[in-house]
């Protein structure tokens, strides 16, 4: 798809993805005042955040396997945290004209085909040797790990006051051909323009 054509898309779902997020908030402030578990209800938010991420960045014409696959890939790779969440998020809907599937990874070199990959907390010991294996991809990685964007990942989790929200490596995202919305990078409560094991 046309960039021109890409950034009217991003910018249709602008208030959607607004709304949903607004949605996921509320619910994590909610059932952590309830007294519920705050785990599974944190990874419900996180859930609706890293489809909707998709819908808010841009990859390159020609990204390898990730944009040649038949369908639109957000890989998690390690623990499953989410467990059905994002089954369930993203079934029957379509980014890009390919239908999105959730798929589970064991190895950086699992990921090429996915445009997103979240890389969980069991991946903390080897996180510099992933993200070095991924650097020649056009991967969006997230994840919630301690000082991700810091060594060179692209979104990273935070909770503050109760409330799931992202930061952003705008440089590291930028380097792997990848174009951030500004509404995104709006609604990231911090931006960076530095890694430790980026490119």
């Amino acid at each position: 798809m046309p960039r021109s054509e890409n950034s009217c898309r991003v910018k249709r779902s602008v208030q959607a993805f607004g709304k949903l997020t607004l949605i996921a908030v509320y619910l994590f402030s909610v059932s952590n005042a309830a007294g519920q578990e705050s785990k599974v209800s944190e990874y419900q938010v996180k859930a609706t955040y890293l489809y909707n991420f998709s819908r808010f960045v841009e990859w390159p014409p020609q990204a390898g396997p990730a944009t040649q696959s038949d369908n639109f890939l957000i890989c998690v790779l390690g623990d499953n945290p989410f467990g059905s969440t994002l089954n369930d998020l993203v079934a029957n809907e379509s980014i890009e004209g390919k239908s999105v599937e959730t798929k589970q990874v064991l190895a950086p070199a699992d990921a090429a085909k996915c445009r997103v990959l979240f890389i969980s907390l069991s991946e903390e010991g080897r996180l510099k040797t992933i993200l070095a294996g991924l650097r020649n991809t056009s991967v969006l990685t997230v994840s919630d790990l301690p000082r991700f964007v810091e060594k060179g990942g692209m979104i990273q989790f935070v909770v503050e006051d109760n409330h799931v929200r992202f930061q952003v490596n705008a440089t590291t995202a930028k380097r792997a051909g990848l174009l951030m919305s500004s509404e995104l990078l709006k609604l990231a409560v911090g931006v960076s323009q530095n890694t430790i094991f980026g490119n």
